[in-house]
């Protein structure tokens, strides 16, 4: 058997390397860019590395098995893009289940009574640590009107149903990760009614920084 090679269910496995090296490129108001050299069996292997807070994201859905979506332009795909609502961990000690909370009222104008983690993720691992949760959101009602702004101040908002989301996806017409992995997640877990889901508080292990990660630098 290899020595890699897992038996039972499977699962990603930390893995930690010796980083002999490192220098930043770039520091970002969202994100920095280091060179990162390290030992790899042996071998001397550098990498170029995108430093990223993470963000959240929010699946909310109503009684009637809708789910909230978003749309707004997105100025690096040149796109009016259809999303859920999200947002960076770029408030300072901020828990991720209170910046799901945040996000939600400042770009929906909702709250929710019940919470719960519906996927973790990581966006492009073989160039950025950025981790991504996505929480479902349920018995949601609307809150004082938040003001926004640039990108965010013609947001529109539309409700539709779950199985149209997932429709969507499958076909291709909607391409946001958070979107398509909330939106298959939510479908995946309503078939074994909801069992796949984790409290709402639920520890962020993976994340590089609410984790603490060992590799995770900053």
């Amino acid at each position: 058997m290899p020595e890699h090679e897992q038996t039972g269910p499977i699962a990603d496995v930390p893995e930690q390397h010796e980083l002999t090296s490192e220098s930043l490129i770039h520091s970002g108001r969202v994100w920095d860019v280091a060179t990162e050299t390290f030992d790899y069996d042996g071998a001397a292997i550098t990498r170029e590395v995108i430093r990223h807070a993470g963000a959240v994201a929010v699946l909310a859905l109503d009684d009637q098995g809708r789910v909230l979506l978003i749309r707004q332009y997105r100025h690096p795909i040149r796109t009016r893009a259809w999303e859920i609502p999200a947002g960076l961990l770029d408030e300072p000690e901020e828990p991720a289940l209170l910046a799901a909370q945040r996000e939600l009222a400042e770009e929906a104008d909702l709250a929710a009574a019940t919470w719960h983690v519906l996927a973790d993720f990581q966006n492009s691992p073989g160039g950025s640590d950025e981790t991504i949760r996505v929480f479902l959101a349920r018995d949601v009602s609307a809150v004082p009107a938040f003001q926004r702004e640039d990108e965010e101040a013609d947001i529109e908002v539309r409700w539709v149903s779950l199985d149209d989301v997932v429709d969507a996806v499958l076909a291709r017409r909607v391409q946001s990760p958070s979107l398509a992995i909330g939106a298959l997640a939510a479908a995946a877990s309503r078939a074994r009614d909801w069992a796949t889901l984790a409290p709402g508080d639920e520890p962020w292990l993976r994340h590089p920084v609410l984790g603490g990660a060992p590799w995770h630098t900053r």
